[in-house]
């Protein structure tokens, strides 16, 4: 099974400081930077499945590059969420692939740690449907091209407003 790459370093003190710039807050359970802009900033973080609060959190991976953010919200805003999840339940092969990364999704969560609350659920919707663009996203770009269909879908719509291999930060 294709699983997101292991080779992102230890969140740094310069990383934390970024993505409070990013996030306009402290992050939360950051354990990794998953994804980096091509200057070298976080695009998308690593993170615990339980907040020091104990808040159970499924997002493992969590975009925050603000202008890739605002470029997914854009389309989120479109409506493409209902057109992804109609194709995700009609195409057989593509609904295959999508099981197959949240099947990724939660392998990689779970290294970090079991979280009976939820257990089963990825994130984003996975695997039956497209609730959060910017999970989906994440996700591809966290764990690379061919780990998930949607999220590499989603990246390429995404190309005249944003794209990992320039950097908008």
């Amino acid at each position: 099974m294709p699983r997101a790459r292991r080779d992102a370093p230890d969140v740094t003190n310069a990383d934390l400081d970024v993505l409070r710039e990013q996030l306009g807050r402290p992050a939360r359970g950051v354990v990794g930077i998953a994804a980096r802009c091509v200057c070298g900033r976080p695009l998308v973080v690593r993170t615990l499945p339980r907040l020091d609060d104990g808040t159970p959190f499924p997002t493992t991976y969590y975009l925050t590059n603000p202008s890739a953010v605002g470029a997914v919200s854009t389309l989120e805003a479109g409506g493409l969420m209902k057109d992804l999840t109609a194709r995700v339940q009609s195409d057989e092969v593509l609904a295959a692939a999508y099981q197959r990364a949240h099947e990724a999704y939660l392998a990689d969560r779970a290294e970090l740690g079991d979280v009976p609350e939820i257990a089963g659920i990825s994130a984003g919707g996975m695997p039956t449907r497209v609730k959060c663009l910017h999970v989906v996203v994440g996700h591809a770009l966290a764990a690379g091209p061919g780990v998930n269909p949607v999220g590499d879908d989603v990246l390429l719509r995404l190309r005249d407003a944003w794209r990992p291999d320039r950097c908008t930060c």
